[in-house]
């Protein structure tokens, strides 16, 4: 009979694959017609199923790699919550839901932790922490700029907003699926080439649909 383990893992590897085939198929299909928008939830969906397995996971057998995991599991699931929410609050009133601060508050720990975590293996001479920094300061970042951004009571430009937050989200899956699959032959490579790679994505994309560059 299978474990609860061995269904985590069969539920967890389904819910990434499916969360990178509709992340691709969120950024290859026009931005705002149907099929971005049925992309955009099952992405969203998914990475909510990525997230409960993967604590699942680590609370029934802990390991260091688990925990990075859950933290970058967070982060990433965090972002695609956030990039969701942005649209229900692109119309007044675009007051924070309670569900918003909370998250923030959430993924500003986590990440805190995730960094620090980094901060402690890179002084130990584990060149590995440098990742994990890099993810927990990112992490930070977005949770305090969001915060900022409810205490204004305004979304912002909520376009860039909401493809910022789901963009980083994707990267943060997709470094989460290269490092347990390419880790041997990579190394930290493994998960920072998403981000290499991603960035510059989010920053043309910025540009392309910000309002202040289209006026």
């Amino acid at each position: 009979m299978a474990t609860l383990e061995t269904w985590s893992l069969w539920l967890h590897i389904v819910a990434g694959t499916v969360a990178v085939l509709a992340g691709v198929g969120a950024l290859v299909t026009s931005k705002g017609g149907w099929r971005h928008r049925q992309a955009g939830k099952a992405f969203l969906v998914s990475m909510g199923v990525v997230v409960v397995t993967v604590v699942v996971r680590v609370g029934i057998h802990p390991t260091s790699f688990r925990g990075i995991l859950t933290l970058v599991a967070i982060f990433s699931g965090y972002l695609a919550l956030l990039g969701y929410r942005t649209l229900s609050r692109k119309r007044p009133p675009d007051t924070a839901h309670r569900l918003d601060w909370v998250a923030a508050g959430c993924v500003i720990l986590a990440c805190f932790s995730l960094g620090l975590w980094g901060a402690i293996w890179v002084l130990g001479g584990r060149s590995f922490g440098i990742v994990m920094m890099v993810f927990g300061g990112i992490g930070v970042a977005f949770g305090i700029l969001d915060i900022r951004i409810f205490q204004a009571d305004e979304s912002g430009d909520w376009m860039v907003s909401h493809l910022q937050r789901m963009i980083g989200a994707f990267i943060a899956t997709v470094s989460a699926v290269s490092a347990v699959n390419l880790t041997p032959m990579l190394g930290i490579a493994a998960w920072l080439w998403p981000t290499a790679l991603g960035v510059p994505l989010i920053y043309y994309w910025s540009n392309k649909y910000s309002t202040s560059s289209t006026r």
